[in-house]
């Protein structure tokens, strides 16, 4: 099962690029669903908003460490994002854990909490 997640979060496509803002978007699904059938990545999820000034939609891709580095350091991954960039505001690229991972990094974050003077 999946440890890590790539969180990849845009806001609104910038005004008059929203077809160019579609292109890109359906060739990431490509790209995901690809890497997917390929066993690069396990799954994706993608969430569109109700619209806000905030987020509209996220995409998480799931896998082992190895996967998500390679996902991040794959030539097409990051053309699509080079081409994301360029037409939504506030494209967000996160690493992070998720199922087994959260319970690793609960670990890592109490052990250092252990370090810390607490205070009433």
């Amino acid at each position: 099962m999946a440890d890590r997640v790539l969180f990849i979060g845009w806001g609104n496509p910038a005004r008059g690029r929203e077809e160019r803002a579609l292109e890109v978007y359906n060739e990431s699904m490509g790209l995901y669903g690809r890497m997917q059938q390929e066993g690069r990545i396990e799954s994706f999820e993608v969430v569109l908003l109700n619209p806000t000034s905030l987020l509209a939609g996220y995409i998480e891709l799931k896998g082992d460490m190895a996967q998500i580095q390679t996902v991040q350091e794959d030539d097409e991954f990051q053309r699509v994002m080079t081409d994301a960039s360029l037409i939504v505001d506030d494209l967000n690229v996160i690493a992070g854990s998720t199922n087994a991972g959260v319970a690793e990094q609960m670990a890592i974050y109490a052990e250092a909490i252990a370090k810390v003077p607490q205070s009433a």
